[in-house]
């Protein structure tokens, strides 16, 4: 089996990897449809998070099973299924409560940018859809693996209800889905922090009604400007920099709340100003397990389309280019089909 190895700062080599195989009885190993390159890949692609050795790549995977440990009995082969980047078993008080990321008995599924992935707890991970779906459904249902997810994670956590204004920091991604789950959430305006024009677009048909180019200090005056010196009810940040929270908790209103989901590099604090803005912050690595079901029937019912975010289709063995792609942004995110 060949599949994605990052061996270094910009070095990502498609080469020959040992073929997964059933290690516990709660594993299932699934043939990929589709997988890709996720934002959060490029921390350790551009050396900001360091790798010490040679490091199978991907977490983002849908596909159809193949085989599956003798304790499995809600996933068969033959289902077409997706998952989450950690793997939970449904079961520990921490997945009763909503929180699967934060499993008892979590692992990671980092392998995923291949053509065979080994899923361990099978059955807290996976869900399986009605059946198997038509070619142009599954982009969509790929970004219920963790993009959708995620995005939808960082509206929940900042509390998006019915009438409220909403700002999306960060135009990745997960922003531009971000803006797209405020949407479903009922939203009644929904801020888009966005400098580029083909984002801006695609956030625009995901539910933006305003569009704000400032960044720092000129960013947060647009958003008191646009309203009326109060601040947004809640602000999803997904980008993970000091500036991007500093951006996103100065941009809420007292009383109103931040979901941060971009994986925090650099990023501190100051707890003075912070008690004094009464402002909630909740997030971390998205529990997309919760949401999964949810998600997929969206998908399903095309109520949404959520693979408008990919906008690079490459063969898996040019994973490379998808990297260079997205690190250059000359891509927003990048599609990688077996």
């Amino acid at each position: 089996m060949r599949g994605a190895v990052l061996y270094s700062p910009g070095d990502v080599r498609f080469e020959e990897r040992a073929t997964p195989t059933i290690i516990a009885p709660t594993d299932a190993l699934i043939r990929i449809s589709a997988t890709c390159v996720c934002g959060s890949d490029l921390w350790p692609y551009r050396g900001i998070q360091t790798i010490n050795q040679p490091t199978p790549m991907g977490h983002e995977y849908c596909g159809i099973v193949e085989e599956i440990g003798s304790a499995v009995t809600t996933i068969k082969p033959g289902q077409f299924v997706i998952g989450s980047f950690f793997a939970s078993d449904n079961t520990c008080p921490h997945c009763q409560g909503g929180y699967q990321s934060s499993c008892q008995y979590r692992e990671l599924v980092g392998t995923a940018q291949a053509s065979i992935l080994r899923v361990p707890l099978a059955d807290g991970t996976l869900v399986a859809t009605p059946e198997v779906p038509t070619d142009d459904l599954i982009p969509s249902l790929l970004t219920a693996s963790d993009v959708l997810g995620t995005g939808w994670f960082a509206a929940a956590a900042a509390n998006v209800k019915p009438g409220t204004t909403v700002v999306v920091v960060g135009d990745g991604a997960v922003g531009l889905l971000g803006v797209l789950s405020a949407a479903q959430m009922g939203a009644e305006r929904i801020i888009a922090m966005s400098r580029h024009a083909s984002r801006q677009k695609l956030a625009r048909e995901f539910g933006a009604t305003d569009i704000v180019n400032e960044r720092g200090e000129e960013g947060v005056e647009r958003i008191k400007d646009l309203t009326s010196g109060i601040g947004a009810d809640s602000v999803l940040e997904c980008v993970g920099t000091q500036e991007s929270m500093t951006q996103a908790i100065r941009c809420t209103r007292p009383g109103g709340s931040v979901g941060y989901v971009g994986v925090p590099h650099g990023v501190e604090l100051d707890g003075e100003k912070l008690f004094y803005s009464h402002v909630h912050l909740h997030g971390g690595p998205a529990p997309v397990r919760r949401f999964l079901p949810t998600l997929i029937d969206l998908v399903w019912k095309r109520k949404i389309n959520p693979g408008k975010v990919f906008d690079l289709t490459l063969p898996l063995d040019q994973v490379a280019e998808g990297y260079r792609a997205m690190d250059e942004r000359r891509a927003i995110k990048a599609l990688l089909l077996p």
